[in-house]
């Protein structure tokens, strides 16, 4: 066998990178085919429907549930502030009134003779998606939203967590190796996409949010203080909404792991540059990674030969990380891709490789535990 194709990690100093901008329902598109955004313009808005509070008011003015129509002072469609009367029912020749008051603000949704419930819907909730990174949109998608193209740099993590963010990045650890903890983060961090190196502390990463960076990208986190930091155990979810105040992208893996130098020297040589960054991460079928992404200003209709060629996969000398124990987060590059199968310890069959680490020790692993980190 020639070549396998393995996917992997993205790191690359140049690729065009497109990014499709969807509203969640049908909305209204702001923006034009050709026109330059910044991260922050918004390129779409709609409106979701608004919370259900439903009102039991037959058991609360004591009424049947047929008679609810009759003692409604609004109707389906009515706009009711919060605490507004909206049923009435009066009894002993008048003298004696019950009434129902509306919960939230909103609009009579319905009126129910059979269950004696009022429903109203709260006020509709504003979403806005926004272009996340500086480019151009390239293709619109009516009612939906856009295409944003931009030429850049590329950084792809192994976990994340927290929302699409962008700042400048910011290098406070000297070298690849060195353990970011909070002695290194200062004021000066405010507003910026922070580049530690081999291992980010929780010290580290809440004195990160305390001063107000945007982000943190690292080699390595420790899985107890990500438990810690999050207030629950992950397990298999998807990741990307977390509300920490800061977005944490770490691209070799849990524990104390020395950053490629390759990624290290990229992010290094954009200091001061603006960065987007999403620790959205999903590891089960359709997998979702962690990104840094460096923006670039140029002509997306330009061809480039480069990019345009296709990735042939897995080769002999294509460097890797390993995904599985007991070599979990090295690196290394391929040496030998025996075509045949070889019977692994569970004495299954599965086709296998040969990695040498830079130490020098060599490893003999299943193709299916490394991943190819794209050049």
């Amino acid at each position: 066998m020639a070549h396998a194709y393995t996917p992997g990690l993205k790191v690359t100093e140049r690729m065009k990178i497109i990014k499709k901008r969807i509203l969640p329902l049908k909305g209204e598109v702001v923006v034009k085919k050709g026109d330059k955004l910044s991260a922050d313009t918004v390129v779409a808005r709609t409106e979701l429907p608004g919370i259900v509070e439903p009102l039991n008011v037959a058991n609360i003015l004591g009424v049947p549930p047929q008679d609810v129509p009759d003692t409604m002072l609004r109707h389906i469609g009515d706009q009711v502030e919060q605490g507004e009367e909206i049923a009435v029912s009066r009894s002993f020749f008048g003298l004696f009134k019950s009434v129902v008051k509306a919960k939230i603000r909103g609009k009579i949704e319905n009126i129910s003779s059979v269950t004696g419930q009022v429903l109203l819907r709260g006020a509709p909730i504003p979403i806005e998606v926004k272009a996340y990174l500086n480019g151009i949109v390239t293709e619109i998608f009516p009612e939906e939203g856009v295409e944003v193209t931009s030429w850049g740099s590329f950084v792809q993590g192994i976990f994340g967590i927290g929302p699409e963010t962008h700042g400048p990045i910011k290098i406070v650890s000297s070298s690849n190796e060195e353990v970011l903890t909070e002695k290194e983060i200062n004021s000066s961090g405010k507003g910026c996409v922070i580049v530690g190196g081999s291992l980010v502390t929780a010290g580290g990463l809440r004195k990160a949010i305390e001063v107000g960076a945007v982000g943190i990208v690292v080699g390595g986190f420790d899985d107890q203080d990500l438990r810690d930091f999050l207030g629950y155990d992950l397990g298999v979810a998807i990741t990307g909404s977390e509300n920490k105040g800061i977005t944490l992208v770490v691209t070799e893996g849990f524990g104390k792991i020395m950053m490629a130098a390759k990624t290290f020297e990229l992010l290094k040589a954009h200091e001061g540059q603006e960065a987007s960054l999403n620790g959205a991460t999903q590891i089960r079928a359709g997998v979702i990674r962690p990104e840094v992404v460096i923006p670039k200003m140029e002509d997306v209709s330009r061809r480039d030969i480069e990019h345009e060629m296709e990735n042939v996969g897995l080769t002999v000398g294509s460097p890797v990380r390993v995904i599985r124990q007991p070599y979990f987060g090295r690196l290394g590059k391929v040496t030998h891709l025996p075509p045949e199968l070889k019977v692994l310890e569970s004495e299954s069959k599965a086709r296998v490789l040969e990695v040498e680490f830079p130490d020098g020790q060599k490893a003999v692993i299943p193709r299916a535990n490394v991943e190819m980190l794209e050049k």
